[in-house]
This record gives structure tokens, C-alpha cells and sequence, in this order.
């Protein structure tokens, strides 16, 4: 961060966001004291106008992208005078300029062109006869006249000197920072990207559907973009972009060429013609291909990001002693069984899918289990042999009349998990395949605290997560997975390191410190005791201590979001008022009594009403499940129920408990037109009523329709 923001970027954040000027220097005088965005966004509203996390990360891109266009035009302007190109216009065309691409624009007729026929032309000495044929004031015989005073030894002819000071003056057409803008507009609305299958193309393969393709360059989707240029990469596909070049040619013959029959406005032309279809065209080509894959990828990442905090916001499932299961056919079905608090009690192995269809004995075990542990819910989860496990289950719950009730849970990223390092660390001694159930029982009962474990890119939620940039992926999930965890809240005695690692101003490091430090002293009473664990200051204290809870500490405030900065507000709140029956002209009067902003006094009034609240129990619980068919089962108009696991730009794949998800594709999500399924749906949504649409046995999928 700079101490003092100059006017011109002040000027550009004004711009291009919605926050006042004070606004805007106070988030940057916060960011410059080391408040991270959670804090910030909870804490500090009263400074940045209530904004939130997601709008202070926009205003932190927006922040980033300003500073580095404003040090790259001091560069640009530095390196002009120093070679004495700068001038008034120039200079004001830079100070104009407001993205980086439009700045580079306006660089390129300045950088050295290496090795190419322009920078030959000009050392030989052509520049100045470049500058003749452009002005247009010359015969064709005056022209030729002219050329022979710029014969050399390099130069010998007429047409050496004529083809020379061409490559300049086609350079000079394609270097033209405005007339690149017009072309790049005109290939971005008018322009058609079109596919060719290559000699190795497969017509049976992936990329079947996008042997022809020919979509304008405005109108293609994202994930479509993306799959042809995977396409491309794997040497299926040619991919080109066509444009009317005629009509381009026609406008430079009208505004570029003067009327003047005796000119040598026909040499101009040309040049200015090779300098469009040599150089001009191919460059902005490439250019749009590029932006389009970034586009895409960036719809992409917002999409993954979009998923992410839907699957982390699953309610939880309290106070439930929960079995994991993770089934298997030859190597048996993986039990795990945790208690209320997660922590692992026991593991076993049963058989009661093929081959060996043990249905005795795996019955006797889950049984002893459940009259051991006192059992509450059985999760299962989504992979191989999960519907005959499921089955099985049903009908011992059935059989036997048990209060107990199981879900279908995605495994996905599980074994993952399994063999992680977080993994080995916390049950060091147990098998891989245990981890895997202990894992599956976890997301039913924390998912958020589950999930956290494993990389997002594994969990199964995004499209072509592969082929985007991935710095800027995991950038995005970090960001996503840190404000989520802040607006959650983490319980300082049960949460893993890991879970602690995304709390406002914790590092990886601390968050090993605060656990080892917890096992010492068996357990956190209240947030002052932070204090006391290794390499957590003053200011780490400060940024986290907010967003951590404690359950049956010393306070009941310890096991709410208030500051412990607030503390003193709050029990004077308690003792005072009555506060649920407080009306919002008191609060103004009382923000005044107490020197409390105001929107921080309705926060401390709302977690005073509802300590330990969860921000997730406002979403839809998970529901659990009553019976699972096999895909034979099925028939197209039958009406089932599912759960979204994944959305797209094309579509969701809903869980239907089956092996492979089902696809409910946009088309088909509602009688109206739908922009994106997003609109509609979302991670881990309940669908009660879902028709069949469609059935492929040989590729095991289904189609699914909310159309009836």
C-alpha cells in the first residue's frame, strides 16, 4: 500500500467503483495497517459503508490492476523521453489511457521491432521516404523520382526502396492505437471463430460435437470456448477466427485515402492493406483467442468460487453420533464411527455386496455398533457399490426398527483425503481406507470443517478447473474458503489446524501452535487465552480472535461473533436494556451514549440475542434418504428426488443414487429462458420432484428434466 494516494490513482478507484473518496481511503489505510478483508467487512463497517467481503475483494483487484497501470505509464512515459519520442500528445494519450491493453497500444509504435522488414527498412534510411509516399502529394513518377536519392549498397533498386518504405507505412497502419481498437471491436461483434477437425481427429471421441463449429465471437459460451481449445492443445481440432475483410478494406478507402487522382493514394492503400492482413489482422486474432480463453477461464474460476461457498455453507448435522461408510465391492465396505464432536471412536470392515454378500455378519456389526456408540445417523457414501449399500442399510433399519436415519453423501475428494498429509497426521495409525469413512461421516456432520481438508479442485464442483490459470484458481478458492470460514465462525476446541489456518490473520504455523497449545491445556475457557499460544502477537490476536468460538467457556460472549474490543458495550447492553425488545430509534440514541457506530451496535445486539449461532442453519438442511434404484430400474417419466452435487454453465449433475450423477441440462431446468442454471439452483439443493428425460445404458447416463 502507498501512504499517500495520488490524485490519479484516487481518481481511477472513483472511477471504477462505487465508494466515496473517504471510503475508498479508509479500506486503504485499513489494508495498509494489515486488517485482512474478513476483518475489515465484520469490524469495520462503519469505515467502508457496510461494504462486504466480496465487494472489498473487487475493490482489492480493482486496487492491484490501478497501481500497476499507473507504474506501467511512468515507465512508458520514462523510457519516452528518454529516447526523446515524448511529446504533449503522447503524453496525453497515456494519461488517457485506462486499461493496460489500450496503454500498450499506444507503446507499440515506440518499441524496437527486431529482425523484421520495418526495422530494416528504417536502417537503411527509408523512414524519410515512408513519409513522402504517406502524404499522398506525389505522382506515381514522382514517387519513383523521389526513390532514387535513397539508394545504397543495401538499397539497389526503385522497388527495394518503394517495397521498403511500404513496411514501414504498414507497420505504421498496424501499430495505430486507434485503429486497432476499431479492429478489435469489429472482431469481437463481428467477428466468427470456426473449428476444423484435425488428421487426428476422432469422430467418436470427446470433441465429437465441435467438428464444425462456427459461432460468432460475441455470442459463444464460455465452457464451449474452453472444450475447443482443450480440443486444440490435444491436436483434435484447428481453430481459426473469420471476419469480413472486405468491408474493413472499403472503410480505409473512405477515410483513410484522400481523393486525390494524382496521389500515391493506391501505394498507401496497398500498404495499408498488407499492413492490415500481414500484421494487423493475425496479431488481433490471436489476441481475441487469448481474451476469450481468459474470459471463459475467469467465468470458470467465478463459477468454482460460486460452488465452493454453496458446498462449504451445508448445515451442519449437530450433536449426532454418525457411522461413516465407504462401500466397496471385493474389498468390503469401510465403517468409521465419530461422536458428537468428530473426534474418531472405532472402524470396521463388512461385506454385504458382491461378491461375498455377508448380509449376517455385516448386520450383526453395524448393530453392535449402534447399541455401542448410541448411533443417531448412517452416511454413505456416492461411489462404487453405493446403492446396494444403501439398500442394505434401508432394509436393516427397516428390519430391526431403529431410530436412525441415513444420507447419500459425495465422496468425491475422499480419497484424496485419505492419503494426505493432514490425513496421516490426524490418524496416524489407521488405514487409508479407514480415513476415507471417517471422511465421509465428517461431511455429514461438518462439512465446512471437512472439506477445508481438500483442495478444492477435487471436490468435484467446477468445469475445466484444469484448463483455466491456476494461480488465480486457488487464489480465488482461498479467498473464498477464508471469508466463509470468518462468516462461520470456528470452534477453537474442536477445529482442525487446518480449519484454523483460514481464520483472519492465522497463519498455517499458528494455527499448529493453537491446537498444540489446546492439547497442553486440554481446552480454551476464553479468548484471552489466545494470547498465551506461541506467534500469536497482538495484531494476529486482533484480526482473529473475532471469528473464534468457545463453547461453555468462562463468558457467553466468548462464543459469539462480538469483538472482545466490544466487550464493555455489550455488558453494558446486557445490563441496561432489555434487549430484545430495543427499537431502532433506541439504537440510535444508545450508539450515541456509548460512542458505538451504529451498524456495529445492531451486530453485538444480534449475537447477544442468538450466541452461538451458525449463519448455515439458514439454509436447507440435507435431507436424508428413503429408498436408491439402479439405472435398470428406471424408465424415462418416471418422477424421482436428487441432489445438485454440480452446476455449470450447461447445466447441473444431480445425485439420484446412482454410481454417475444424472444430468439436468439448462434446456431443461425450466419452461422459461434460463441465462445460467446458477439462477436456479445451487450446491446441495434439494430437488423433490425430478422427471426422467432420457436413459443410455451402454454409457450408464440418465437425463433429467424439471419440465413437466
Amino acid at each position: 500500500m502507498i501512504q499517500n494516494l495520488n490524485k490519479h490513482l484516487l481518481a481511477l478507484l472513483k472511477e471504477k467503483t462505487s465508494f466515496s473518496e473517504a471510503t475508498i481511503q479508509n479500506i486503504l489505510k485499513l489494508l495498509e495497517e494489515g486488517c485482512t478483508i474478513p476483518f475489515i467487512a465484520r469490524y469495520r463497517k462503519d469505515l467502508t459503508s457496510n461494504a462486504t467481503d466480496e465487494q472489498l475483494r473487487e475493490f482489492e483487484d480493482i486496487y492491484n490492476y490501478s497501481l500497476k497501470l499507473l507504474k506501467r505509464k511512468e515507465e512508458i512515459i520514462s523510457i519516452l523521453e528518454e529516447r526523446n519520442f515524448l511529446d504533449d500528445k503522447i503524453k496525453t494519450h497515456i494519461n488517457s489511457a485506462k486499461t493496460l491493453q489500450i496503454l500498450e497500444d499506444i507503446y507499440a509504435p515506440f518499441k524496437d521491432k527486431k529482425s523484421s522488414r520495418t526495422s530494416n527498412a528504417i536502417k537503411n534510411g527509408l523512414e524519410p521516404f515512408a513519409n513522402i509516399i504517406q502524404s499522398m502529394r506525389y505522382t506515381t513518377q514522382e514517387i519513383n523520382q523521389k526513390a532514387k536519392s535513397f539508394l545504397n549498397k543495401e538499397i539497389k533498386t526503385i522497388e527495394d526502396a518503394i517495397s521498403g518504405a511500404s513496411d514501414i507505412i504498414a507497420q505504421r497502419y498496424a501499430d495505430d492505437f486507434r485503429t486497432k481498437e476499431i479492429i478489435r471491436n469489429l472482431i469481437f461483434n463481428h467477428g466468427v471463430l470456426e473449428t476444423k477437425a484435425s488428421k487426428t481427429f476422432d469422430k467418436n471421441g470427446l470433441y465429437r460435437n465441435f467438428e464444425k463449429v462456427s459461432e460468432k465471437v460475441k455470442y459463444i459460451k464460455s465452457y464451449r470456448v474452453l472444450a475447443i481449445l482443450r480440443a486444440v492443445n490435444e491436436k483434435q481440432l484447428t481453430v481459426k477466427i473469420e471476419l469480413d475483410e472486405n468491408h474493413i478494406l472499403e472503410n480505409i478507402k473512405k477515410y483513410k485515402i484522400p481523393a486525390n487522382a494524382n496521389s500515391s493514394k493506391e501505394l498507401v492503400f496497398l500498404s495499408y492493406k498488407d499492413g492490415l492482413k500481414r500484421l494487423l489482422l493475425p496479431s488481433l486474432k490471436r489476441e481475441v483467442l487469448a481474451n476469450l480463453k481468459e474470459k471463459a477461464a475467469n467465468e470458470a474460476i467465478t463459477l468454482f468460487g460460486k460452488n465452493l461457498k454453496e458446498l462449504l455453507l451445508t448445515p451442519p448435522l449437530i450433536n449426532q453420533v454418525i457411522l461413516g461408510m465407504d462401500p466397496g465391492y471385493v474389498s468390503g465396505c469401510k465403517l468409521a464411527v465419530i461422536d458428537e464432536n468428530g473426534d474418531y471412536l472405532d472402524s470396521k470392515v463388512i461385506y454385504p455386496t458382491k461378491p461375498k454378500e455377508d448380509f449376517v455378519n455385516s448386520a450383526k456389526t453395524i448393530l453392535e455398533l449402534i447399541k455401542k456408540y448410541k448411533i443417531n445417523s448412517i452416511a454413505i457414501g456416492n461411489g462404487t457399490a453405493s446403492q446396494e449399500t444403501a439398500s442394505f442399510i434401508s432394509k436393516l433399519i427397516k428390519e430391526n426398527d431403529l431410530d436412525i436415519k441415513y444420507a447419500i453423501v459425495s465422496e468425491i475428494g475422499a480419497s484424496v483425503y485419505s492419503a494426505s498429509k493432514i490425513a496421516i497426521q490426524e490418524y496416524p495409525n489407521l488405514d487409508v481406507t479407514i480415513r476415507g469413512a471417517i471422511s465421509i461421516a465428517q461431511r455429514l456432520r461438518d462439512p465446512m470443517a471437512a472439506l477445508v481438508k481438500i483442495e478444492p479442485k477435487s471436490l468435484g464442483i467446477g468445469q475445466y478447473q484444469h484448463d483455466v490459470n491456476q494461480k488465480d484458481l486457488n487464489l480465488k478458492l482461498e479467498n473464498v474458503t477464508v471469508d466463509l470460514v470468518n462468516k462461520v465462525g470456528v470452534d477453537i476446541n474442536s477445529a482442525s489446524y487446518k480449519l484454523l489456518s483460514f481464520i483472519s490473520g492465522i497463519s498455517e504455523t499458528m494455527s499448529k501452535n493453537i491446537v498444540s497449545h489446546k492439547n497442553k491445556i486440554k481446552k480454551f475457557t476464553s479468548k484471552e487465552e489466545l494470547l498465551k499460544v506461541k506467534g500469536i502477537g497482538d495484531k494476529a490476536y486482533e484480526q482473529a480472535v473475532g471469528f473464534l468460538r468457545i463453547k461453555d467457556g468462562k463468558s457467553i460472549l466468548d462464543n459469539t461473533a462480538i469483538h472482545p474490543q466490544n466487550y464493555d458495550v455489550a455488558k453494558i447492553l446486557q445490563e441496561k436494556y432489555k434487549i430484545e425488545d430495543l427499537k431502532e430509534i433506541q439504537i440510535e440514541a444508545i450508539s450515541k451514549e456509548l460512542n458505538c457506530p451504529p451498524l456495529l451496535l445492531k451486530d453485538i445486539i444480534n449475537e447477544l440475542l442468538k450466541p452461538g449461532y451458525d449463519v448455515r442453519a439458514e439454509f436447507d438442511e440435507v435431507e436424508f434418504s428413503k429408498d436408491i434404484n439402479t439405472i435398470e430400474d428406471l424408465k424415462e417419466g418416471f418422477i424421482i428426488s436428487g441432489v445438485v452435487r454440480n452446476i455449470t454453465d450447461f447445466g447441473a449433475f444431480v445425485d439420484i443414487g446412482l454410481k454417475n450423477d444424472a444430468l439436468l441440462h439448462i434446456s431443461e431446468i425450466s419452461e422459461k429462458r434460463v441465462s445460467h442454471p446458477s439462477e436456479i439452483l445451487s450446491i446441495n439443493q434439494q430437488l423433490k420432484k425430478i422427471k426422467i428425460s432420457s436413459i443410455d445404458l451402454e454409457k450408464q447416463r440418465v437425463g433429467l428434466s424439471l419440465k413437466f
